[in-house]
């Protein structure tokens, strides 16, 4: 590694271990090799900074690079290569992704008049409480006829090598955000697809719908975010935009989380890479600070904005090579945050801190007052964890003295009200460790039970879901578990194996009334039985798909998004990568039963 080297910002998953040299991908010593002499990710470069850089849309950085210098002479294919890591986005030339060049157009668009005649899956966790419960009622699905789900009919999106985001489901239609920075909207019933607006970079979280005023003949908008930290309303009939806000001006920050839409206000998620950039030497290392920021959801102004940790990053001191260090930083909030109407609050999970020591605040699940943003309180359910994406790479100039077991809270915490009317905030942990806290004593700890033997990294990832009896949880090494809810023992497991390490269920689950899915980094989607955790249904989306729009798909892996389920339709979106595991792909899959 030479003394200029600084790689802009590598995109990583939430359960990301350190990176060898070899390991980084190509796109990454791509850009070290031709552009980061002037195209530093400091202030002081000869052309604009890597982070500037990364506002400009794929296609327009190609444009540029073919009559850029040396760069010019490069191959089309690294032209596109660093293009795309700039972006954070797929390449997709001459508007190959719009709707309007696939063969199945819907004949009709009539204006989208309500949100509430027709059954729904809204956002990330289906209500406020992210327990990802869809009613008998909305599901429209028992669970006797899991066992006849079959394909009815699928879609595949154009440049798309991996599908994150999650479909949300609404007045008949379909709703989804991609790697490419498309965003669709599809009929829930055929497949056809009535229009497309793409992001300014990739979108990787479920999408709200709900009414917006003052916004003309717009009744219904879409609000969601991308990797880039903008957060953005379209409106719901027509895919035009309404407003655009980047809730945060650090260039390694992002919107992992979908934002969560409750009575007029978007609150906001926001999420960061810096923990990859961190470890090298160069960088000035770290700023980022994971946060909340309330959005009003009819203009996209900022309300309050209201950070994990409280203290602003301040120089602390200049690694061996002299690059000056601040801190403290971290906190990322990889997850959508939940609602409380009662307590008028707001519960999420952070993440690891970046820095030493580590801060009040990371690994935490957090109360934020819904009105201010005010910290109503915080419980640490892991303390001294400072942890960067340190290894061969870059070497240890920048990373902790004592690097932490890197424990975010990266799923949603989960609010249930038992019998007795006790209510509990449910929350699994990378480590494994399934937590209740209780929301109304300041988050005390009521039980806690871990589900492998040992702790260990990557366990519980993107979540679980919660019916009035059990909690239920994906845990990479283990399979799909359920446990009690009244006291945290665990009711039965069922062990799902596939190849590689920790590669089982990393994707949220989706329960019913009797039935819980889920999709595993094997490509396998799997539904059991919320009963004794025995198999009722399985589906391998490893295989090539004839799609209803003519775009060539294939299915891939799950790993973040959950089975979406309404109208006794089950919808999965097929295709999640992280680094080398996992099967990319590129499909949308609608199954009901016979």
């Amino acid at each position: 590694m030479t003394t200029r080297t600084l790689l802009a910002g590598i995109t990583v998953a939430l359960c990301a271990a350190p990176l060898t040299m070899a390991q980084l991908p190509k796109s990454a010593k791509l850009f070290d090799q031709h552009c980061v002499t002037c195209h530093a990710n400091v202030p002081g470069s000869a052309g604009p900074e890597a982070g500037v850089l990364r506002r400009l849309t794929p296609e327009s950085i190609v444009a540029k690079l073919g009559s850029h210098g040396a760069v010019s002479a490069l191959p089309p294919a690294d032209k596109i290569a660093i293009a795309e890591y700039l972006s954070a986005r797929s390449y997709t030339p001459d508007g190959l992704g719009q709707a309007a060049k696939m063969s199945n157009p819907c004949q009709s668009a009539a204006p989208i008049s309500s949100i509430s005649d027709a059954p729904a899956w809204n956002g990330w966790g289906v209500d406020p409480t992210n327990a990802r419960f869809q009613s008998a009622r909305s599901a429209g699905l028992p669970a006797d006829r899991v066992s006849g789900l079959k394909l009815k009919w699928a879609f595949g999106f154009p440049a798309g090598s991996s599908l994150y985001g999650q479909p949300t489901v609404a007045a008949g239609r379909v709703f989804i955000g991609l790697n490419s920075g498309y965003v669709y909207s599809i009929d829930a019933a055929s497949g056809c697809v009535y229009w497309s607006f793409q992001a300014r970079s990739g979108v990787r979280n479920a999408i709200s719908i709900g009414e917006i005023k003052g916004r003309g003949g717009s009744r219904f908008a879409l609000y969601f975010g991308d990797v880039r930290a903008n957060v953005y309303a379209i409106d719901a009939t027509t895919g035009t935009l309404l407003w655009e806000n980047r809730v945060d001006d650090n260039a390694a920050a992002g919107i992992t989380g979908a934002p969560a839409l409750y009575e007029g206000r978007l609150y906001v998620p926001v999420s960061s890479r810096e923990e990859a950039n961190g470890p090298n030497p160069l960088y000035p290392c770290c700023t980022f600070r994971g946060s909340v920021v309330a959005l009003d959801a009819g203009t996209g102004k900022t309300i309050w904005k209201s950070y994990v940790i409280q203290q602003e990053p301040k120089a602390t001191h200049k690694n061996s090579i002299g690059t000056q260090m601040y801190g403290p930083a971290g906190g990322a909030v990889w997850n959508t945050p939940t609602i409380d109407p009662k307590n008028k609050a707001l519960y999420i999970g952070t993440g690891n801190t970046y820095t030493e020591p580590a801060a009040a605040g990371t690994d935490a699940i957090m109360a934020l007052d819904l009105a201010t943003g005010k910290h109503l309180w915080s419980v640490q359910d892991t303390l001294n964890d400072a942890w960067m994406a340190c290894g061969e790479a870059w070497g240890t100039a920048n990373c902790p003295r004592e690097m932490g077991p890197d424990y975010d809270f990266g799923a949603s915490p989960v609010l249930r009200t038992l019998p007795s009317g006790k209510r509990l905030l449910i929350a699994g942990q990378k480590s494994g460790m399934i937590w209740a806290h209780d929301p109304d004593q300041k988050g005390a700890v009521v039980w806690k039970t871990q589900i492998p033997e040992n702790l260990a990294l990557g366990e519980i990832t993107f979540g679980g879901a919660a019916d009035d009896q059990y909690a239920y949880f994906g845990v990479s090494s283990v399979g799909v578990a359920a446990v009690r809810l009244s006291n945290g023992e665990r009711a039965w497991t069922t062990p799902i194996k596939a190849a590689g390490p920790r590669l089982g269920i990393g994707a949220a689950l989706t329960v019913i009334p009797g039935a819980v899915f889920g999709g595993g980094y094997d490509g396998v989607v799997r539904a059991l039985s919320t009963k004794d955790g025995e198999l009722l249904w399985q589906f391998n989306m490893l295989q090539e798909f004839k799609t209803v729009n003519g775009v060539p798909a294939k299915g891939g892996s799950m790993g973040s998004a959950g089975p979406v389920i309404a109208g006794g339709t089950v919808f999965v979106p097929s295709g999640y990568t992280f680094g080398e595991r996992g099967t990319p792909g590129n499909a949308l899959l609608a199954f009901s039963p016979e």
